[in-house]
């Protein structure tokens, strides 16, 4: 009996399926053939991913760009900084120039003041003032932010530090002081009493010094104002 002859099944060529047709026919732009690849087109796409960064990074930081807006008019920071210049321009800078012979004046004698420090000054001064007065009423009574008057501080005791570092004060100084100014002083307590005392002696040396210093150092030093 003759065999029957099967026929063997023809394995047809699977259908490359791309990326798009998996998931939608209008995603087709989104996977460009390789027969598309490197035309102009990309070069645009990424110009434009750019420019909106850009846009974007302007509008996250746009006060550093314009500082206000008036009826749809820009004041550009640029106008601000030049019209601050042209008016507290030089008692800016010399205010600046100053702290900076200060500064190295302090560092040339291995003289710095530490946050520490600071602190416990200001919490003496907010102290001093009484009435339950907190820094942060001090801060919006005096219109500083906290940067700003620690600063002050620290340029304080810098320049106290400078002037008084060989001043030596006794006990019979402090009870003089104490005996003379007891009015003008807060304390209670007899120890911060004193120490309030030994401050404002520091403070009244300090300042009888100040001018003669400073004129002194500012004489001395090389200074080139562009201003």
């Amino acid at each position: 009996m003759p065999k029957k002859k099967t026929r063997r099944p023809v394995s047809k060529a699977k259908k490359l399926v791309l990326p798009h047709e998996m998931i939608d026919a209008k995603t087709e732009g989104l996977f460009p053939s390789p027969a598309l690849a490197g035309r102009p087109r990309a070069r645009w796409v990424w110009i434009a991913l750019v420019v909106v960064g850009l846009a974007g990074l302007l509008w996250v930081n746009k006060g550093m760009v314009v500082a206000a807006v008036v009826n749809g008019r820009p004041i550009f920071r640029w106008e601000l900084n030049s019209s601050l210049a042209s008016r507290f321009g030089k008692q800016m800078l010399e205010s600046m120039i100053s702290e900076r012979l200060v500064t190295d004046a302090a560092g040339s004698l291995g003289i710095r003041i530490s946050k520490q420090e600071v602190d416990a000054k200001m919490a003496e001064i907010v102290k001093s003032l009484g009435g339950g007065m907190s820094v942060d009423d001090l801060l919006k009574y005096q219109g500083m932010t906290k940067e700003d008057f620690e600063n002050q501080i620290r340029l304080q005791m810098t320049v106290e530090r400078v002037l008084t570092k060989d001043l030596v004060i006794t006990d019979g100084d402090i009870d003089n002081f104490i005996a003379t100014n007891r009015a003008t002083l807060v304390a209670t307590d007899p120890a911060e009493l004193r120490e309030e005392a030994r401050s404002a002696i520091i403070g009244n040396q300090a300042n009888e010094k100040l001018q003669p210093w400073f004129k002194e150092l500012k004489d001395k030093a090389k200074i080139l104002r562009f201003l």
